[in-house]
């Protein structure tokens, strides 16, 4: 059983790693084939990266490999070695994939909006697989999470702020329209990256507070087909008891779970989650016809 164990854990690792590896072949594509020969960067250190190589003359694969170095380390020191080995292996993989691809030909010249839909798209794929398998492709993330914990602000706030002055960096090389063009780009793929690294399910999970758990918890299971669990709880003034009903819905039921909750008790306190994965349990749908 152990070596049973131990097989399937190494593969899992070589499925990650294989994984993260697609992912920075991915967006490289995206940057050889797309943004870079339409004068359209990405942000954080891939877009410093193609800022310095044409400033300097360097390749791109040695500008991105030497910039992350110290990001990878952060990394390293502050998510742990598996994270900044897949890193490694990503970063590595996104350097040589822009050197094999460098004279690729371009699949789309000259109109803007269609260059940032398609190149976002693109790299956002790749980067949120290398994400999803547990590696990163790109360090200006980790520098925002030290900052801020040293500094007043959230994360997503200095990520915000860091990319704000790569893009004013890139303005230098691109131009004014090419900078915007290069924000676009990087907002698109930051959605993307988002639904790749979260998944596709679009699960919720509603937690309902109501005097009618009963009636709501059968409506729920007769109409939706979803069982639900619940719990005592306590009001802090009226010092009522309620049950507060758990529920894991897709995104598909929501209007009608909302509708439920109106017809049965309308004054009904919700509070609703989004969910990136549901595993094990009883989340498959019963058979409601």
């Amino acid at each position: 059983m152990g070596a049973v164990s131990r097989q399937a854990s190494i593969r899992k690792k070589v499925t990650k790693a294989v994984s993260v590896i697609v992912g920075g072949l991915i967006t490289a594509y995206g940057l050889e084939a797309v943004l870079i020969p339409n004068n359209v960067s990405d942000g954080g250190v891939t877009g410093l990266s193609i800022v310095g190589s044409q400033w300097t003359g360097l390749p791109l694969a040695l500008l991105i490999a030497v910039i992350n170095i110290p990001f990878i380390f952060l990394g390293y020191k502050q998510i742990g070695r598996s994270f900044a080995i897949y890193s490694v292996l990503g970063i590595a993989s996104l350097a040589i994939g822009t050197t094999m691809m460098h004279h690729i030909p371009t699949i789309i010249q000259g109109d803007t909006l269609l260059v940032t839909v398609v190149g976002g798209i693109i790299i956002g794929f790749g980067m949120g697989l290398a994400l999803r398998n547990g590696g990163a492709l790109d360090g200006i993330d980790m520098l925002a999470v030290l900052m801020s914990r040293r500094l007043p602000f959230g994360t997503s706030d200095l990520i915000l702020f860091l990319n704000l002055f790569v893009f004013v960096i890139v303005s230098t090389v691109f131009g004014l329209q090419g900078a915007i063009l290069s924000g676009i780009a990087y907002f698109i793929a930051s959605k993307v990256i988002h639904i790749v690294e979260e998944g596709f399910s679009g699960a919720k999970t509603y937690k309902i507070i109501t005097s009618q758990a009963e009636e709501m918890i059968e409506t729920i299971r007769d109409r939706l087909g979803r069982s639900s669990t619940y719990t005592f709880v306590h009001g802090g003034y009226s010092n009522e008891q309620f049950k507060e009903i758990t529920c894991v819905i897709n995104r598909l039921e929501e209007s009608k779970m909302r509708e439920i909750i109106t017809e049965i008790d309308d004054k009904a306190f919700i509070i609703v989650y989004d969910i990136a994965e549901v595993k094990g349990g009883n989340f498959r749908k019963r058979n409601i016809h």
